[in-house]
């Protein structure tokens, strides 16, 4: 019998365990390990980098350190839903739905082992997978059947935030691996290097203000995402921009967006030059 999370959900529901929580418990961390695996001996048999995104589980990052140990160009990102959320909040009741994604939030264990991929650079990028369904109408469709949520957090507003706070606030990364793992590195995997992610001549003005003593509580009643709803309601956290600036224009200022319509362009992404482990 071939053993996957749907069959694994598929059981669950038809024991009656059908609250968002089992979404959690279903989706085995070692699922995820294996497909991180695979995916890695795939691109190596290749001769081609591999990007694991939305990487949730120590038994994935276990997988992307033996390859990069080996000398692979295995690179990988987690999302901060995998660093400061966890299975537990997947368990108050329908309330759970708000938290349901994919990869599923893993029991706490597993954050120390995400924050020190982090600081030892077996974890290159720290991203969103932004999906804001509301909780209202969207979310509430699995009501009776977890496999019925729509999957996906709103967190795009709170990435920088969060990781000041929970990573360079609380000492466990340095300002410096801060602005790495949310901006230089990525421009450097995504083919941007030189154009952003660096204040450098030639490159975008891209510029963030930021006051990293400023305080305040996150809350779906001040975001500006367009979701009823935030992960980390009454979160307090210490940091926040006060102006940010794109290709030298103010677009946020005192919390506000004062940008113009029409003023994003597409990137095109060149190939990186490098992969280098």
């Amino acid at each position: 019998m071939l053993f996957r999370s749907d069959v694994v959900a598929e059981q669950s529901v038809a024991a009656g365990k059908t609250d968002p929580y089992y979404h959690g418990v279903v989706r085995y961390p070692i699922f995820e390990g294996e497909a991180t695996h695979r995916v890695i001996r795939l691109a190596e048999a290749a001769g081609v980098p591999v990007y694991i995104v939305h990487l949730s589980a120590s038994d994935a990052l276990d997988e992307v350190r033996a390859a990069r140990d080996r000398g692979t160009p295995a690179f990988a990102e987690t999302c901060p839903q995998y660093l400061f959320l966890s299975l537990e909040d997947l368990g108050n009741g329908f309330e759970g739905a708000k938290f349901v994604c994919s990869p599923p939030l893993r029991p706490a264990a597993h954050q120390d082992e995400l924050w020190k991929g982090l600081v030892r650079d077996d974890l290159q990028v720290v991203a969103t997978d932004h999906c804001p369904f509301d909780f209202h109408d969207q979310k509430q469709l699995g009501q009776g059947d977890f496999r019925k949520v729509p999957n996906g957090l709103p967190a795009v507003e709170d990435r920088m935030d969060l990781l000041h706070d929970g990573g360079v606030v609380a000492g466990r990364i340095s300002r410096e691996r801060w602005v790495e793992i949310t901006s230089a590195g990525p421009a450097r995997l995504f083919g941007l290097e030189g154009k952003k992610g660096v204040v450098a001549a030639g490159a975008d003005a891209d510029l963030v203000v930021y006051d990293p003593a400023r305080a305040h509580t996150i809350s779906a009643s001040t975001h500006h995402m367009d979701v009823d709803y935030s992960c980390y309601e009454g979160r307090r956290v210490t940091g926040g921009s006060d102006v940010v600036l794109s290709r030298g224009a103010v677009i946020v200022e005192g919390g506000q967006y004062v940008g113009t319509k029409g003023h994003g362009r597409f990137l095109k992404r060149a190939v990186a030059r490098e992969h280098h482990v």
